[in-house]
């Protein structure tokens, strides 16, 4: 479990209720040392399984769609659903949520495909949102619906586009380990990351800090071919990388062979810069092995 410094945590004065929408993977990572610091997590899920182990957890969970949220209760919201025919919280809470103005804060996660296809090129918040992919349309018109909503309530939201995600029980080594693995070769592609833990760190930044609305690229330092992590995983836990197979010739699902239609290379700057972000994992080698140690 991920537990931030303790000069951060005791430097928070501030406590509060967090309505976390789609209470997945990333936003899970928030819990410890928000139920440490005294936070109250308010979690939806759609599913019951999940709903009972949230609340095995210490959550306060709901099933959500199909109940009120509760809005008033909340000081922070952060939404991890992804649009489906427009922003479903928008769709099903969107003038509730613009009449909320106590709300000290809004995160939306989004993702770094918004920026397309750059051929292996950089990009940063400033670069035109130009994704053709129909993924990549929707979550471009979730953020302007978000951002339209909030400027005209006079709301404060970062939008955080996150590259793609690693940590425990999710990345190389569980695809290693049952076989799933496959050495997938395009010449020229490239990917950007974030571990778990510096979502979470960046997201307890966030939180605390004053900063208006702006949108934030979460990667680490570290843009690099997807062979050469695999190679990597492979290496550290002692066994042979399977063999290489051609882009065109790879088993992919139509999610998976969509990811190959971008490469680019993500800059993370203006995270550091202004919320003062410290990676703990800075490129993929570091967050491998912090994987490795935590299963010891």
């Amino acid at each position: 479990m991920l537990a931030l410094p303790a000069a951060l945590i005791d430097s928070a004065t501030m406590t509060g209720t967090l309505l976390s929408l789609g209470h997945g993977y990333s936003a899970a990572a928030l819990e410890p040392q928000l139920l440490a610091a005294g936070w109250t997590i308010i979690a939806t899920t759609r599913s019951p399984e999940k709903l009972r182990a949230m609340q095995a957890r210490g959550l306060e969970a709901m099933l959500w769609p199909g109940n009120a949220l509760p809005l008033g209760r909340a000081t922070h919201l952060l939404t991890s659903i992804a649009p489906r025919d427009g922003d479903p919280v928008l769709a099903a809470h969107g003038a509730e949520i613009a009449q909320a103005r106590h709300l000290a804060w809004i995160g939306y996660l989004s993702t770094v495909g918004v920026y397309g296809d750059r051929q292996g090129g950089w990009v940063d918040e400033d670069s035109a949102r130009d994704g053709a992919s129909a993924r990549a349309r929707a979550r471009i018109e979730a953020e302007d619906a978000w951002q339209a909503l909030c400027d005209a309530a006079g709301l404060r939201l970062h939008i955080i586009r996150l590259a793609g995600i690693y940590g425990p029980g999710r990345g190389p080594f569980e695809k290693l380990r049952d076989g799933r693995a496959q050495m997938v070769i395009k010449p020229g592609q490239v990917f950007s990351r974030i571990h778990r833990e510096d979502i979470a760190q960046a997201l307890w930044l966030a939180m605390q800090s004053d900063l208006g609305s702006r949108a934030f690229n979460l990667c680490d330092d570290a843009p690099a071919p997807p062979q050469d992590v695999l190679r990597h995983a492979a290496g550290l836990l002692g066994i042979t990388p399977p063999p290489e197979v051609p882009f065109d010739q790879a088993e992919l699902s139509p999610m998976a062979r969509s990811f190959y239609g971008d490469s680019k290379r993500v800059r993370n700057d203006r995270i550091k810069r202004e919320l003062g972000l410290k990676l703990r994992h800075p490129d993929y080698q570091s967050g491998l092995a912090a994987i490795l140690r935590d299963e010891e």
